[in-house]
């Protein structure tokens, strides 16, 4: 196997390389879902895969797990719902909570929605030898547990 040789930017800076990476990844992607019914945005596919693993959850839990804040996140359900992909429904349990369900037509198109989904996938695998791969996911996990509780404040 050849060795890569490792050029980064900015004097080698990790996260101003991983910002230049995710933007350009998320330039990818914005073209991937431009092919799509109803051109969706980056956001409202994760919202729709979310929704798949677990249709009817919570708008606060749907938030939190595809990584945005609760209280900014009202705007991309409005989206959704006014692309007919949604609907929310009040929680039985919980006058206050609303819980987010796919409609027939949000149903309808995880198979597009999985295709995509196949695509990107096989983009970025095709990135790194099965190893190399490994290692990112590796690296993409630990990532996915920092937060602002990381870092500490003075």
């Amino acid at each position: 196997m050849v060795e890569k040789t490792i050029t980064l930017r900015f004097d080698g800076s990790v996260w101003c390389n991983l910002d230049i990476a995710l933007r350009n990844l998320d330039q990818v992607f914005r073209r991937i879902l431009r092919q799509l019914p109803d051109k969706l945005s980056v956001i409202e596919w994760y919202i729709l895969r979310a929704l798949y693993e677990q249709d009817g959850q919570h708008a606060s839990d749907l938030a939190n797990a595809v990584g945005r804040a609760a209280t900014s996140f009202t705007p991309n359900l409005d989206k959704l719902q006014g692309k007919d992909l949604i609907e929310r429904r009040p929680d039985p349990g919980d006058r206050r909570a609303v819980r987010i369900f796919l409609t027939e037509k949000g149903r309808n198109v995880e198979s597009q929605i999985n295709e995509a989904t196949e695509d990107i996938e096989q983009l970025v695998r095709g990135l790194f030898s099965p190893a190399e791969y490994q290692a990112f996911l590796g690296a993409v996990t630990a990532l996915q547990t920092v937060n602002s509780d990381s870092v500490d404040s003075d």
